[in-house]
């Protein structure tokens, strides 16, 4: 009888590990060139393993590492795993991952944050607003800059904090930090008198209608021109972290130009752990190869501009932050900016006006992607000079165009 019963209690469990599917596999990360890589991510497509992944376990000589999985259209299902790592110099590395149909990810201590907020205006505080969403989206004729918090989503890791304006402009501004580390909990871009003697960051530019660090608009022949024409505007934040931070800005129904057919946009911005970059990838709802972009860098006050005329872009400069009127106990704020385009999507690089460093740009198909860098003289780790500035962007442009090769063994 006993026998019996552990037969039949083994066949159970047969039968119900059964109804679990597991993947394990090798990932070899190869880097074929004579420069180490530090802070890489490895991003693996999940659509052609053949179940819905619900959790993942990744190691490197069996010790487990940081990973994330990310559903990047908010369905429901995981497209992404991601997870990072250094390769030296003409070396590779091998990690076993592990996908499972159950459970829920891995919790890892975040190095990457994003928040948005509405602002209650019940605090009075600007450093303690609390309520945190994931999204908003409004009406054409809704703007509500002034109704979320730092005025549109903010997002961080350790040595950049930006936020993108909720309104018609979408500009990329920015916070530099003393110190590496995550603030903008703690700060929510505002950070107090006491905060800023302890060694927190601040805002550190001065954007108006520019581009600020490499907001995409419209392009009407002479001038970028703003969203203004959107039926829907969305911002959504769809990860924040361990590894990675993404926002999405979604703009349904925008009419670039005047007799221009309506085209929708979605723009991702992803910060990673460690990087001083940000990846910006815009999607289009269709072929937009029709329509002229335009993208650059705000032209900071008496700023020095750099160009290597093949994609990337940069600057050196101080301006205050704040208008004339509201200096009083601030400092001009010294920067350096960054933009890397891709030269297939560029179709002019403009003159240097009083307000912006611009790029044409076009697509010949449903996508666009470049990065964006900056630095804050403010930094303990940085940069301090125009020089050194602009031999990173150099050395920056390299390392993109040096990625990683990512082969899974299955």
């Amino acid at each position: 009888m006993n026998k019996k019963i552990s037969a039949f209690m083994l066949l159970s469990a047969m039968i119900a590990t059964s109804a679990y599917a597991q993947k394990t596999f090798d990932v070899t990360v190869t880097n074929k060139f004579k420069t180490a890589k530090t802070n890489e991510p490895v991003v693996i497509e999940l659509k052609d393993f053949g179940f819905d992944v619900k959790s993942a376990l990744v190691k490197n000589n069996g010790q487990e590492i940081a990973c994330q999985l990310d559903d990047l259209d908010q369905d429901g299902v995981f497209d992404e795993l991601c997870f990072m790592t250094d390769v030296d110099k003409k070396s590779s590395k091998t990690f076993n991952v592990t996908l499972y149909d159950e459970g829920t990810p891995r919790v890892y201590d975040s190095k990457v944050y994003a928040e948005l907020m509405l602002i209650n205006r019940k605090v009075k505080i600007s450093n303690q607003q609390d309520l945190y969403i994931s999204q908003l989206t409004v009406e054409k004729g809704t703007n509500p800059y002034q109704a979320v918090h730092h005025h549109g989503v903010a997002f961080e890791n350790e040595l950049l904090a930006m936020r993108v304006y909720f309104d018609h402009r979408q500009t990329v501004d920015l916070y530099g930090k003393q110190h590496k580390g995550l603030e903008l909990k703690a700060t929510q871009f505002y950070p107090s008198k006491e905060q800023k003697e302890a060694g927190y960051g601040d805002d550190v530019l001065w954007v108006g209608t520019s581009f600020g660090l490499g907001a995409l608009r419209g392009w009407d022949g002479n001038a970028q021109t703003m969203l203004n024409d959107v039926d829907y505007r969305t911002q959504r934040i769809i990860s924040k972290g361990p590894v990675r931070a993404i926002v999405e800005i979604e703009d349904k129904g925008w009419t670039p130009q005047p007799g221009q057919k309506k085209i929708t946009m979605k723009t991702f911005y992803t910060i990673y752990a460690g990087k001083r970059e940000c990846s910006v990838d815009v999607k289009f709802n269709k072929n937009a190869s029709d329509y002229l972009f335009a993208t650059g860098l705000v032209n900071v006050k008496n700023s020095t501009e750099y160009s290597d005329k093949k994609g990337v872009r940069g600057c050196w400069g101080a301006d205050w932050t704040v208008a004339p009127k509201d200096t009083a106990g601030r400092k001009k704020e010294t920067v350096g900016l960054g933009i890397y385009v891709p030269i297939e999507y560029i179709v002019s690089e403009e003159k240097a006006n009083k307000d912006d460093y611009a790029y044409v740009v076009k697509t010949n198909g449903d996508e666009l992607h470049y990065k964006i860098t900056y630095c804050s003289d403010n930094e303990d780790f940085g940069y301090h000079n125009e020089k050194d500035w602009f031999a990173f962007l150099e050395d920056w442009k390299k390392d993109i165009q040096q990625p990683l090769e990512v082969k899974i063994v299955k």
